[in-house]
């Protein structure tokens, strides 16, 4: 017969057990959304990388809960899972990199070596393969974390049976509750605070939980687990290596990432929202050096071109609109299209802007990345410093809702946002939001909205047409140009009365502002498309809030550009 004081340690003890899972299982989601998130890094595709990876480790998680039968002994299973965990936990992240960095060095190895021209770079063969071992491996590693997390729950529902000497008492119900209140404590953690983090620290964080419990773990139960010394001794060495990655893990990341790029990284950051890169080129030893911008691995815009892609956006709505005394912008944290748009010597210019650190960047000198940050600036002009421009952080379809209870009016209206690649982006693009902002636009005034590229998405580009025109506008065209870093790009541009934007650019005589680029011949000769380029409009369909078809038409345009599908 038990005794109060034992039925009390038996207690103690079951809830030191409990605990134990819970943060196991906060651990589990942290590398859940860590190698999600990286990986969307390294694949340049974001939202299919995340989703795809919660996906394979949820799978895996089921086949992980079978494949725990398996273990006769849980108290030696579970042990010796979670230094395990904290093994590849902590080295995931440079496993996926350094294949991707292979992958990436090979080929230059071989050009470098047998002095192969750039243009006859090889591809094909082993290096393809090569590649796609490389492009598989986040969805391997994951599905191999998957399956031991999985583990834990089943392994810590035995030791639990063997506490209380019976597999029915008070199992389920409690192990699930400690294991989601671990999760949702590690998610809040990852949003909180290591979302923002190098992911090397993150993992390496991370890891020394998983070692923590495992230890814990093994001090209450170290008389029924088989190898202690092997197992203490596995401790002792992921321990120094996580250290290692601690201190040094950022270093090596840098190293591996800096191949996935052709030219040269001078500054990476992570943010609560995104991924900022900026690499330098050197042209010619007479011409200035080259800055790409990267947002989650996409290009953003390169130094020598942004101009033609900026003009294009900012210059036929403002020379299409009555008045450029008010100008609201969308986006564009970086500031270069409000350069473009200070040149029209607006008196007012609303800035709307998710990421602050963005702005950050393009707006205050920093001595952690000057004279880098510098260039930054110049290239903007400061335009981000002006004292016409007030910058509105936020979510910007909540914070259009506080420029209309103010009844803000703006003669022109500048949407300068990323692809619509994740879900969170889809709602920018809806009819909803382009019904807001025709609230903001004065009747005589346009809209222009970045719409993709017309070549390699052509269904989204002509999804945001329609949407926009649905949205209220009365007259809404599109038109593209051609900007080297990116290939052929698209715009649509939208009245809300009276001539359409196109009519209004052919009775200018010239462009009120001269950049030294824009002309109003390239001006109008972008509406032209080829003949059969809208031949599908009709099907194509409209993005309303909460239909996800522009995010939708974007991962399909984007799966056939790659080669994952077919092209229709």
């Amino acid at each position: 017969m038990k005794t109060a004081a034992s039925t009390q340690q038996e207690k103690i003890l079951d809830y030191t057990v409990l605990a134990i899972l819970s943060i196991g299982a906060g651990c589990g989601l942290v590398y859940e959304y860590l190698l999600s998130h990286y990986a969307g890094r390294v694949l340049g595709a974001m939202e299919v990388a995340i989703f795809g990876i919660i996906t394979v480790m949820m799978i895996f998680m089921g086949v992980g809960s079978f494949l725990a039968r398996a273990i006769r002994n849980p108290y030696t299973g579970f042990a010796w899972l979670e230094v395990l965990l904290a093994l590849l936990g902590s080295t995931s992240v440079f496993l996926i990199g350094g294949l991707f960095a292979l992958s990436s060095l090979l080929p230059r190895i071989l050009m470098e070596t047998f002095n192969i021209p750039i243009d006859l770079a090889p591809q094909g063969g082993w290096l393809q393969i090569t590649e796609q071992i490389a492009r598989f491996s986040p969805y391997l590693v994951g599905a191999i974390l998957g399956t031991m997390i999985g583990m834990e729950i089943p392994l810590i529902g035995e030791v639990r049976a063997h506490i209380y000497n019976n597999p029915l008492k008070n199992s389920a119900g409690s192990i699930y509750g400690f294991d989601y209140l671990g999760a949702g404590a590690g998610a809040t953690l990852w949003l909180l605070y290591m979302l923002s983090m190098e992911v090397s620290a993150a993992a390496a964080i991370t890891a020394s939980a998983n070692l923590a419990v495992g230890l814990l773990f093994f001090t209450l139960f170290r008389e029924k687990i088989r190898w202690p010394v092997a197992l203490l001794a596995t401790h002792v060495l992921v321990a120094v290596l996580v250290l290692q990655i601690f201190d040094k893990g950022a270093q090596w990341s840098a190293s591996m990432e800096d191949l996935l790029y052709k030219d040269r990284v001078i500054y990476r950051v992570n943010t609560k929202h995104q991924r900022l890169v900026v690499t330098e080129r050197l042209n010619h030893p007479r011409q200035p050096t080259v800055l790409t911008f990267y947002l989650n691995g996409r290009t953003q815009f390169a130094s020598n071109d942004e101009h033609i892609y900026h003009a294009m956006l900012t210059y036929p709505a403002l020379a299409a609109s009555a008045r450029q005394k008010k100008v609201l912008i969308v986006g564009g944290g970086d500031g270069l299209a409000l350069r473009d748009v200070l040149r029209w010597d607006p008196q007012q210019v609303v800035l709307l802007e998710l990421d602050p650190q963005l702005v950050q960047l393009f707006r205050e000198p920093s001595p952690e990345t000057a004279p880098d940050n510098a260039r930054l600036l110049a290239a903007n002009q400061g335009s981000l410093s002006d004292p016409r421009v007030k910058i509105v952080a936020g979510d910007a379809f909540l914070t259009v809702d506080q420029l209309l209870q103010k009844e803000a009016l703006f003669d022109t209206i500048i949407v300068d946002l990323p692809d619509p690649s994740h879900p969170d982006l889809n709602k920018l693009y809806s009819a909803r939001f382009y019904a807001k902002l025709s609230g903001l636009l004065a009747g005589d005034g346009a809209m222009a909205v970045q719409s993709t590229s017309p070549y390699h998405a052509q269904n989204t580009f002509i999804s945001i047409g329609k949407t926009v025109h649905h949205a209220g506008f009365l007259n809404v065209e599109q038109y593209h140009a051609n900007v080297p870093s990116f290939g052929e790009w698209g715009w649509t541009i939208a009245t809300k009365n009276g001539k359409s934007a196109r009519d209004r650019l052919q009775r200018l005589q010239h462009l009120p502002i001269d950049d030294g680029w824009s002309t109003l011949g390239l001006m109008q000769a972008a509406f032209e498309f080829g003949k059969d380029f809208y031949k599908t409009a009709e099907s194509i369909e409209i993005n309303r809030l909460g239909s996800m078809v522009a995010y939708q038409y974007h991962h399909s345009d984007w799966q056939q550009e790659v080669g994952l599908v077919s092209k229709r």
